[in-house]
């Protein structure tokens, strides 16, 4: 799906307009490489704290942590706890495979098991993930050439495999919430906020759309995007439902998005709004994060209660929405509170629970037969795995479209402020490709070669005036990222290298200014006639 900023918007506006609403806003890990193949471009050593090959890690050692609990952009997370074990999600929007499950057994330290999403459906927003009777179900909305609409899979191994996508018929309709009334029946809530009944296979509706709630209203002077009332997720303790959403908009100002909450002894209502409302809010762009909410509640390993949400990392927009972890408490009214405040400084981790892994390798030196979970197409059409071919070692990817901005890279999600890349290329036939920093069709920069030049894009272009000739056959590539600004070095033999002449500022590339909710990925490309073999790629992540 490729559509304009503005067209993805108007979209969503009324979609939400239609409900009657105010507007609303929308494998296995790689084997690590060998130690000779890293970067070197003078990176500090990680820190303490940081995980895999230097990427950020919550979980402290001592006893605390410190968010992000999963970085990067990973927003919209929608979690489930089952038994011992925690499953999370997050919206995948344009990348496939998609919809990556995570795993954590202490609600800190996470690593992703699969996917159960890889056929396109749309730009995907915004899951809910649960368990009903022994069978996990993933709802899923889309946005599509012809609008939205809302999917389900499932499986009986949250491992998979995962069935395809049902349509559920259910036009203008995003951010599903799942759950059982008082009267056994399965019901589906969504943007407005509206109720449907689902089937008891929950693989269909039944009736048709209800008003269900009416979001609480802001104070008409607090600085945010939209009213954007959104996210319903919805649980049962004790007596009441509760229901949280947000509203506010999830991007814009710093101080847009908010966590409210509802409860209710009926899933029909009628719906008493929380006194303390908001529960969570960025009031001020100087917190270190921006736009706080959609967020979930969960019960911790210990029975202590917790919050999983979104946010921008104050400055650093680039890297998306990332999933946030603050503890809650239970008020002898029934209500709930927020305990961490702005999350500027380490918060005790939960009690209870097994450790269990954190992050995931990205590195990779493609040995094994199978893409990893750290890879995704952008925007791919139905066959797009058919490009792929494994050459152990190495991968080989046909080309794809004229250029970097229509050819469906690789992409790979980063996490950390600063980081470093390198990727051997052997270029075949007529391709040309390389490795960039992707946001989407409209935002990218990066160096890639020919068999006979290189070719310089930025600004969403390749600038045949930087072109240079060189014999490019095989390439080897670094990229450092630091404080947002890109650098680049190449050599042709692995030995001798030069540095690009055109340092690459890229903190303007995020969804306030390109739309679409996306981040900044590392991307590995290939365009025109003819392949490109990828061998060693190196991921390694800075201490500031």
């Amino acid at each position: 799906m490729n559509e304009t900023p503005s067209l993805t918007r108007r979209r969503l506006l009324q979609a939400t307009a239609a409900a009657g609403s105010l507007p609303l806003q929308g494998a296995a890990v790689a084997a690590s490489p060998r130690p000779s193949a890293a970067p070197s471009c003078g990176a500090a050593e990680p820190r303490f704290g940081q995980g895999i090959e230097g990427q950020r890690k919550a979980d402290l050692g001592n006893g605390t942590y410190r968010n992000p609990i999963v970085p990067g952009d990973h927003p919209d997370p929608t979690i489930l706890k089952d038994g011992s074990d925690y499953y999370m999600t997050f919206s995948s929007f344009q990348s496939y495979p998609g919809a990556v499950i995570w795993h954590s057994t202490d609600l800190l330290n996470w690593a992703p098991i699969g996917a159960a999403l890889h056929r396109p459906i749309g730009s995907v927003w915004a899951m809910d993930l649960v368990r009903h009777q022994g069978r996990y179900y993933l709802y899923i909305p889309s946005l599509q050439d012809e609008g939205t609409a809302i999917h389900v899979v499932h499986a009986d191994d949250i491992r998979g495999p995962w069935s395809e996508p049902i349509d559920l018929k259910l036009p203008g309709c995003i951010d599903p919430g799942h759950v059982v009334g008082e009267d056994g029946k399965r019901y589906l809530f969504v943007n407005g906020v509206r109720r449907i009944r689902l089937a008891d296979d929950g693989l269909s509706t039944v009736g048709e759309l209800q008003h269900a709630y009416t979001p609480w209203q802001y104070p008409e002077d607090w600085v945010v995007e939209m009213f954007a009332p959104e996210g319903p997720k919805l649980l049962r303790r004790g007596e009441w439902f509760y229901l949280v959403s947000a509203v506010g908009g999830t991007s814009g100002p710093a101080t847009s998005h908010m966590v409210t909450a509802a409860r209710s002894k009926s899933i029909h209502g009628p719906w008493e709004q929380c006194p303390h409302n908001p529960i969570v809010r960025t009031t001020s762009a100087d917190e270190p994060w921006w736009s706080r909410g959609h967020a979930s509640l969960v019960e911790g390993p210990a029975g202590d209660w917790w919050m999983v949400y979104h946010g921008y990392e104050s400055g650093y927009r680039t890297l998306g929405r990332q999933t946030l972890l603050e503890p809650i408490e239970w008020t002898r009214d029934g209500w709930f509170r927020a305990k961490g405040g702005t999350l500027d400084k380490p918060l005790p981790k939960p009690r209870g629970g097994k450790p269990s892994p954190a992050g995931a390798a990205l590195s990779d030196d493609f040995s094994a037969d199978k893409l990893g979970l750290q890879w995704s197409f952008f925007s791919p059409g139905p066959q797009e795995m058919q490009r792929l071919r494994f050459a152990r070692p190495g991968l080989v990817l046909q080309g794809k479209g004229a250029t970097l901005a229509d050819c469906s890279p690789l992409t790979c999600l980063v996490g950390d402020r600063h980081y470093e890349a390198s990727v051997v290329l052997e270029i075949e036939g007529e391709a040309h490709g390389g490795m960039a920093l992707f946001y989407d069709q409209r935002g990218f920069a990066g160096v890639g070669f020919s068999r006979t030049q290189m070719l310089t894009h930025h600004y969403g272009q390749e600038h045949s005036w930087m072109r240079e000739a060189m014999d490019a056959r095989t390439v080897h590539l670094k990229l450092s990222c630091r404080e947002q600004v890109a650098s680049w070095q190449y050599s042709t033999d692995g030995k001798t290298w030069k540095r690009h002449p055109w340092q690459m500022e890229m903190s303007g590339f995020h969804h306030n200014v390109f739309g679409g909710f996306l981040s900044l990925k590392i991307a590995l490309f290939a365009a025109g006639r003819g392949e490109v073999k990828l061998r060693d790629f190196v991921y390694r992540g800075l201490a500031a």
